[in-house]
């Protein structure tokens, strides 16, 4: 497979949502960063919701421009970013119309990148198309989530897949992999003698995974009233975020080496018992509330979305990995909309130390902590204890705080531009690999096909709180509380 920099890059669902939002923006910071991107990689834009390479040049420059920069536009770099682009006009349910993307890019340069940021519906025939017109051959195909409804549905999108490329050819795309904290919590781990040693059972009493939304489902009503929590964020961002935290030391940072390891964990994953699933996994939906003092309305009466829906708008999970480092550990994870707060964050709580000398306050739980914020401030903080000024040994909690864009000078990638030189450079390692979406959709399985026996109704919560009360109660019973329950 060809390994330079150059590159076209096509973008199926050139007008849409993501396009406009992370896709377009990251490469434009790639290419104002000056050197990431080779001078002769083209980016071709496929949508039928514009006339002409003009008319989608001004939907660009209406509706991508708002996103980039956050410091002002460079005008000359956004204006030699836009000479980059070509369009094409192409009727996606029409195979005959792939004969003009054929054309457009025949005599383009590089590797071709063909990037699916479309329903997963239109993964095959898409992928079909191209090899009809033989530009599967020296290309990288990206596919975004959801890759399927359940395990049966996701294998066959990757059998089909699997049928005109080859894995190493196939990038799923999961954008928290490719966030700046997680790829230092790799560093942290493996690059560090004083981490290494503690990151285990004798060492660590629990570990919180947490992804909170503000937003509700804004205008995809309609998606995820068919979806839900479990099969939007738990079954990939979740378990991908666990598993990196949870894994062993690869042999190397190459890509096989570290999906080999995360694979590890997600197979360790212990089974859900479905008799136990009322113990160990909540789900909720959100009614009428407040998000920072403005009213937000229901769940259920959002756009597109059934009055008497039971799709789960938060969910929260306690896990167990059943291998010699993790046995015992309980791993909590959350995830839901019309939260409290927008966070994203990883909370290692290491164990009190068995005796102190110095009072009660050195054996409470908490005490010792390494937080590990996702969004939207990217840091991380190790919490220890430390005397407090004046008379008397009074015990405090103090930080040591990294925080990125106060160390580092330059800025720091966003993890759409990341994954995207990633893809167009041909490193695998932040994709996901098809054996690891299984094991994670087998582990997910038991708790959805429970959850549509059972026609038990989401446990309610008011927009602008935590969720619902059970979500505490799973982890007060192992004698621990949510990170912002404690402060």
């Amino acid at each position: 497979m060809q390994t330079d920099s150059s590159f076209t890059f096509v973008l199926f669902g050139g007008t849409g949502d993501l396009s406009m939002r992370k896709i377009l923006p990251a490469l434009f910071e790639a290419h104002r960063a000056g050197g990431m991107l080779a001078d002769s990689g083209k980016i071709v834009a496929v949508a039928r919701h514009a006339a002409d390479r003009a008319e989608y040049l001004q939907w660009v420059n209406e509706h991508v421009k708002p996103h980039v920069s956050k410091n002002g536009v460079d005008e000359a770099a956004w204006t030699s970013f836009l000479a980059r682009i070509e369009f094409v006009k192409i009727d996606l349910g029409n195979p005959e119309d792939f004969a003009q993307l054929r054309d457009a890019v025949r005599d383009l340069p590089g590797i071709r990148v063909f990037y699916l940021a479309t329903g997963p519906s239109l993964f095959v025939p898409i992928c079909h198309a191209l090899a009809s017109v033989g530009l599967n051959e020296n290309a990288r195909i990206v596919l975004e989530k959801p890759l399927g409804y359940d395990l049966k549905s996701s294998n066959a999108i990757n059998d089909a897949v699997g049928e005109i490329f080859a894995e190493e050819q196939i990038y799923r795309i999961d954008h928290y992999l490719g966030k700046e904290p997680v790829q230092n919590l790799l560093a942290l781990r493996f690059g560090n003698a004083l981490f290494e040693p503690l990151w285990r059972r004798e060492w660590v009493e629990s570990i919180q995974i947490t992804i909170a939304e503000e937003l509700g489902v804004e205008a995809r009503g309609d998606f995820y009233d068919n979806t839900g929590a479990l099969r939007d964020m738990v079954q990939n961002h979740l378990l991908q975020l666990l598993s990196i935290v949870a894994m062993e030391p690869p042999h190397s940072m190459d890509s096989d080496s570290v999906r080999d390891e995360k694979l590890r964990v997600l197979r360790a994953l212990k089974p859900i018992d479905p008799n136990e699933i009322g113990k160990v996994a909540v789900r909720g939906q959100y009614h009428a509330g407040g998000i920072r003092g403005t009213p937000v309305p229901a769940y259920a009466t959002e756009p597109g979305v059934k009055a008497d829906s039971t799709t789960e708008t938060f969910v929260a999970l306690k896990v167990e990995i059943e291998n010699w480092r993790w046995a015992g550990v309980p791993f909590f994870l959350r995830t839901g909309k019309r939260l409290a707060d927008r966070v994203a964050e990883i909370v290692v709580n290491f164990r009190p130390v068995p005796h102190s000398a110095l009072g009660v306050s050195a054996l409470r739980a908490g005490a010792n902590r390494l937080v590990i914020r996702l969004q939207p401030n990217e840091t991380i903080r190790l919490y220890c204890l430390a005397k407090q000024p004046g008379e008397g040994m009074n015990l405090a909690s103090v930080h040591l705080d990294l925080a990125f864009d106060q160390f580092f000078r330059e800025g720091q990638m966003e993890a759409y531009q990341r994954l995207l030189l990633d893809v167009i450079n041909g490193r695998l390692a932040l994709f996901v690999r098809r054996d690891e979406q299984e094991a994670a959709w087998r582990w997910v399985e038991p708790i959805l096909n429970e959850w549509m026996a059972s026609h038990k109704p989401p446990k309610p919560y008011a927009a602008g709180t935590w969720g619902p009360a059970a979500a505490s109660a799973m982890l007060a019973q192992h004698g621990t509380c949510w990170l912002e329950e404690e402060n």
